[in-house]
């Protein structure tokens, strides 16, 4: 009897020894984490290829499927079309503009030649005064003379007119094709917009990743018919995982971010794997204890989610179960 109590006592010993250097030999548990991105349709139409598969590693700017743009392109050639069109209904000015400068090019000549005959007519009734004044040649002819040349300059004061009237047909005929052709251009800009907005639909049309990781699900198929906004893979960055656990209030004064922290998971052997990770988020926000319950203490009703952030080098997996020892 003695000795049965004996082994007894080395077997419930052994029992205490093992349960604390293998279960409670850790501050903290929980599962695996990754920070997933849900990847949706840029722009309506059937899916016509999304050559991805789960697992699958992407990298930024790999092409990984089309959607059918047949539409889009029609209607961004039916706008280009409208633009044209608006073009085509732009006014000229320069014919009517053309005429006018030939009569500015007339009327001008006759103003310089007007000015010239006015000159030689000054020196005649010059010439003139002074032959009327040594009563060489009678005072009819310098009349005459002046008489002429105030006709003259009537005609440089009339032509000097036109040529300002011409100016002003000038400018008032290309301001008046601006006005029309401004009301006929308004058009424009709102169907240049309309295209542009069509022609990066059809750019979306071409199913491009714009981040590098590894797809953890493939949501949409071809054939399917995409929207803006349905979601078509899930895609993640496995080279760095995240092992949520929760701590008691206790615990919390014992961590800060950027604290080094050892990750145990199960080798397969009956042992630990272990891993140095790095704390990256404590919640500020208490929790009450989930019905799993994560913590080394069971009886604390309130607890901290923390993030530990490991590198992976294919060992640990979304969901699984690992353990932190401070």
């Amino acid at each position: 009897m003695k000795k049965a109590t004996i082994l007894y006592t080395s077997l419930l010993i052994s029992s205490l020894w093992s349960c604390e250097t293998t279960e409670d030999n850790f501050d903290a548990s929980g599962s695996f984490e990754v920070d997933e991105r849900i990847i949706s349709a840029e722009t309506n139409g059937k899916i016509l290829d999304l050559t991805i598969e789960e697992g699958d590693t992407l990298t930024a700017g790999q092409v990984i499927g089309h959607i059918d743009a047949t539409q889009l392109e029609i209607q961004a050639q039916q706008i280009e079309a409208s633009i044209n069109a608006i073009n085509q209904k732009k006014l000229d000015a320069e014919p009517q503009i053309q005429i006018l400068r030939s009569q500015l090019i007339t009327q001008t000549n006759q103003h310089a030649t007007l000015q010239e005959q006015i000159k030689v007519l000054d020196k005649e009734v010059h010439r003139f005064t002074n032959l009327v004044k040594a009563n060489a040649v009678p005072q009819k002819q310098l009349d005459d003379l002046i008489g002429q040349k105030k006709v003259l300059e009537k005609q440089l004061i009339a032509s000097k007119s036109q040529i300002n009237v011409i100016n002003s047909q000038i400018k008032s005929a290309r301001e008046n094709v601006q006005i029309s052709n401004r009301s006929i251009t308004s058009e424009i800009p709102p169907n240049k917009k309309h295209l542009d907005l069509i022609k990066n639909q059809i750019n979306d049309a071409t199913i491009t990743t714009d981040l590098s990781g590894t797809v953890t699900s493939k949501l949409a198929f071809e054939g399917e018919f995409a929207t803006i906004g349905k979601p078509l893979y899930k895609i993640a960055n496995l080279n760095d995982l995240y092992l949520k656990v929760y701590i008691t209030g206790n615990q919390l004064a014992q961590i800060k971010l950027n604290d080094a922290v050892t990750i145990m998971t199960d080798d397969g052997k009956g042992g630990y794997r272990k891993q140095k990770g790095k704390i990256v988020w404590i919640s500020q926000k208490a929790e009450f204890t989930p019905k799993t319950i994560q913590t080394k203490d069971e009886r604390a009703n309130l607890v901290y989610a923390i993030k530990v952030k490991v590198k992976n080098e294919g060992f640990y997996k979304i969901g699984m179960y690992g353990q932190i020892k401070f």
